[in-house]
């Protein structure tokens, strides 16, 4: 790729990073936790950083407090002094509820100390009131191990590459592309992120591109349900380029109903226009007035766009309880 396609991959606008995203032993040592990154006080404004989007790099506590609470006083030293002991498998971030009410108002907190841990952006566990050394030290190891912590890499790709698709989902295709960048770098032979990358670049008028990367892909890599479903849409959206205006082949149905040549061509148009039940409702109509036509063409190519839309794709469920009620009737 060119400088400018690298732009593409790692920049945001105005060529500003739109995420970091770090895997394995990365930082685990960093001056930034040395120095006592590992506790921070926060607020309404950045709780969003501090604790969901960091939680999604390792474990966070959150530590709802406020100055006239007597327990929180107790609690507070102890739970800094078992965080730091952890050595940057987990962090803490506090939250004075006076100043800043209305976090702990949408989470329920009702009353104080409270502690919540946070992993992979949501929260998974907490507790209220006082709590000694070995309860916090029990406390944290459960968490570390819920979340994988840093060593978890794993679970760290997992969680970078849904992150990506929920950016790649909501239309951020440049958000989404650094983040399956940064997973392809760290780990070269990830398919899933190979496929998310080639979905950005087709969703960024960039199919050649895309086309070049599956390309590249071995045959066991080609077989994976993500990149066999962008395959198989690459070949429908060619074909479907060749077949014409789709409002003539609506005239010669009206004309025809068992024009199936034209009900078959309508439907991979429709496929890719995102009209997936009507494309599938015409493979059906042809399946039921004529299972021999072209060797039960109507099916096959209903199998084809299984394959195209994903086995989980609200469509495909739908077809498939209409094409067993066809052929166990």
């Amino acid at each position: 790729m060119t400088d400018s396609d690298n732009t593409f991959l790692t920049s945001g606008q105005g060529g500003q990073p739109t995420m970091n995203v770090t895997f394995g032993d990365q930082g685990q040592t960093s001056a930034a936790n040395a120095a006592g990154d590992l506790i921070k006080d926060t607020t309404t404004a950045k709780f969003m950083a501090d604790v969901v989007q960091e939680s999604r790099k390792q474990p966070v506590l959150v530590d709802f407090w406020a100055p006239w609470c007597g327990p929180c006083k107790q609690l507070t030293p102890v739970l800094e002094k078992v965080v730091r002991e952890a050595g940057g498998k987990v962090k803490l971030v506090k939250l004075n509820i006076d100043e800043h009410p209305a976090i702990p108002g949408q989470m329920g907190v009702q009353s104080i100390p409270a502690v919540f841990a946070f992993v992979n952006g949501q929260p998974v566990d907490g507790f209220m009131g006082a709590m000694p050394e070995s309860q916090l030290k029990a406390f944290i190891d459960k968490i570390v191990g819920a979340g994988g912590g840093k060593d978890d890499e794993a679970a760290q790709i997992q969680a970078a590459l849904d992150q990506a698709r929920e950016r790649l989902d909501a239309g951020d295709i440049q958000g989404a592309a650094q983040i399956y960048a940064a997973i392809m770098q760290h780990a070269p032979d990830n398919v899933a992120a190979q496929a998310g990358m080639a979905e950005c670049m087709i969703a960024a008028g960039r199919t050649q591109e895309a086309e070049q990367l599956l390309g590249a892909l071995d045959e066991k890599a080609r077989a994976h349900p993500d990149v066999a479903k962008i395959l198989a849409r690459l070949a429908l959206e060619a074909e479907v380029a060749k077949l014409g205006d789709p409002s003539l082949l609506e005239a010669r149905i009206a004309a025809d109903p068992k024009d199936f040549e034209a009900r078959l061509d309508l439907a991979k148009i429709l496929s890719i226009r995102g009209q997936r039940n009507e494309a599938a409702d015409h493979l059906l109509a042809i399946m039921k007035a004529d299972r021999s036509w072209r060797d039960d063409g109507g099916r096959r190519e209903l199998l084809a766009l299984f394959e195209a839309w994903g086995p989980t794709d609200p469509a495909t469920l739908a077809a498939r309880r209409k094409l067993s009620s066809i052929l166990f009737s």
